[in-house]
């Protein structure tokens, strides 16, 4: 097994700090920067530096910077790639068109989405498990609609994460009040319960010493491991949040690159409709990520305490603090739900999945502990010994490949680098290549 040697690498987020502040000053020296009498939100300073994202873009400029004529690869944050196939760029480009006419334009839709886009969701994805379309929720994506739940259930929840899990869970809770103080030795919230999900537990958690919580949240396949939950896992999940009244928000972004028997949805699981959220997106399955658009689904079955429905109070909410996802963007997710765009889409499944299997034979080629590739576009590599930030600077050291640390998605993911297989096939093989050199 490779170890890779271990050095001091700078903490995330402290390299601008000094000309931030030099910066500031000068703005006081020169009498500008006056104080307003409102205090900052005190959930704001709880957050634990910058995003991971927008850090590993940081570091990935200054690396350009010092190195201009790098030919840089990213395997880092999850962005696809490969162009939309070009019957549902044309859906949209028409779409657009059409609003410089008197009969094709269309102002304000309706909050909830497009009514015909709710149907092709459900007979798409929720048809044999009976999901209506006014459970259907569309939006501008499901990061989102995590801050829009986070409105829905308020400060005084408990919660679950898996550990590791994508950031926004955790943070969109510090933000709204629920996860308290930082604690520096473990590297958690101490309001939140850390599930941990590692290669010893099968990447799922042992829910027999998991504190009962409000509300659960749930990624499958999950971001970063990219394990697929199996269906008596999700059965085990909603047999707990049943048992302990709370509810689950289950993220199934990735279902479409599912290769085996799991469940693409929870509602799959009997039962599942009386305690489970599903947020999904048609960014990693349609190539979306910059288009926006996504949905939640509410069952009208899910109740509160108080046996009043939560669809009643997310419809409140949506209602409120949004006015609808872009026509434009449903237009083209109507064309990805027909029989011409899913097939199209399909073949960018495909072709991503190709990518991660590649990636993946790479690394287990040179002796890395490797996981994922199959059911997400993801590897999740293990570096004993090793930390995330150390490693992630070593691979871009020398290899001029972009990675992200797995300390970024929670403490259970120290001494792990998550790496995308989003990305053109020339560059994948190149990265793959790279890795080999340096890590054989």
């Amino acid at each position: 097994m490779y170890k890779l040697p271990t050095f001091c690498s700078m903490p995330s987020g402290v390299s601008l700090w000094p000309r931030m502040f030099q910066a500031s000053m000068k703005l006081q020296n020169e009498g500008y920067g006056r104080c307003t009498k409102v205090s900052r939100n005190v959930n704001l300073e709880r957050l634990q530096k910058d995003y991971l994202f927008p850090e590993i873009s940081k570091r990935e400029l200054q690396h350009l910077q010092k190195y201009p004529n790098a030919k840089l690869i990213s395997l880092g944050i999850g962005d696809t790639t490969e162009p939309i196939p070009e019957n549902i760029a044309l859906s949209m480009a028409n779409y657009a068109h059409a609003l410089s006419t008197t009969g094709g334009y269309s102002g304000y839709g309706a909050e909830q989405g497009n009514q015909v886009l709710r149907k092709a969701i459900v007979e798409t994805f929720y048809k044999d498990v009976l999901i209506k379309d006014t459970e259907v929720f569309v939006s501008d994506g499901a990061q989102c609609d995590i801050s829009r739940l986070q409105l829905l259930l308020g400060s005084k929840v408990t919660i679950a994460v898996q550990d590791p899990s994508f950031p926004a869970y955790v943070d969109s809770s510090v933000i709204i009040g629920q996860a308290g103080d930082f604690k520096d030795e473990t590297r958690k919230y101490q309001n939140i319960e850390y599930m941990h999900c590692g290669p010893q537990n099968n990447f799922f958690p042992d829910l027999m010493a998991t504190t009962r919580t409000d509300i659960i949240f749930f990624c499958s396949p999950n971001n970063p491991t990219a394990h697929a939950a199996t269906r008596e896992q999700l059965q085990q999940l909603v047999k707990f949040a049943r048992d302990n009244g709370s509810i689950i928000i289950f993220d199934s972004a990735y279902a479409s690159y599912i290769m085996d028997d799991s469940p693409r949805s929870i509602y799959e699981i009997p039962g599942a409709k009386e305690v489970a959220i599903e947020i999904s997106s048609f960014s990693k399955f349609a190539g979306f990520t910059g288009v926006r658009l996504g949905w939640t689904v509410v069952p009208e079955e899910l109740l509160f305490s108080s046996g009043f429905p939560v669809i009643n109070d997310f419809n409140r909410i949506v209602s409120t603090c949004f006015n609808g996802a872009s026509n434009i963007s449903q237009a083209g997710g109507l064309a990805c739900l027909s029989s011409e765009g899913f097939g199209a889409i399909c073949s960018l499944i495909d072709y991503y999945r190709e990518n991660a299997k590649i990636l993946v034979n790479s690394l287990a080629s040179v002796g890395l502990e490797v996981y994922g590739g199959v059911n997400a576009p993801y590897a999740w590599v293990h570096f004993p010994g090793s930390k995330s930030w150390d490693v992630f600077i070593e691979i871009l050291e020398k290899a001029h490949i972009i990675t992200v640390p797995g300390c970024g998605f929670g403490p259970g993911g120290e001494g792990y680098i998550r790496m995308s297989a989003f990305g053109h096939r020339e560059s994948i093989l190149e990265a793959s290549w790279r890795l080999e050199k340096l890590f054989s």
